[in-house]
């Protein structure tokens, strides 16, 4: 499990997936997303700005990553 520290309340899905280092781009991230590849807290989530707080764990490709606060 890849572990994702943040300072703020919540990280934007999109940005997420994209500093974990499982995709190249915003763009990519964007695509991935609407087209239902990832999913948040076990559901498949479409919104690439759906916020992710803390404690989430968001589910790609095999990946899992949980936010954790700093």
């Amino acid at each position: 499990m890849i572990e994702i520290k943040i300072k703020d309340d919540y990280i934007k899905l999109g940005q997420l997936i994209k500093l974990a280092g499982l995709v190249g781009s915003g763009l990519e991230a964007k695509l991935e997303i609407v087209n239902g590849n990832v999913k948040l807290n076990g559901k498949t989530e479409i919104q690439r700005g759906k916020k992710v707080v803390p404690g989430d764990v968001v589910e790609y490709k095999g990946n899992s990553i949980k936010v954790i606060n700093i």
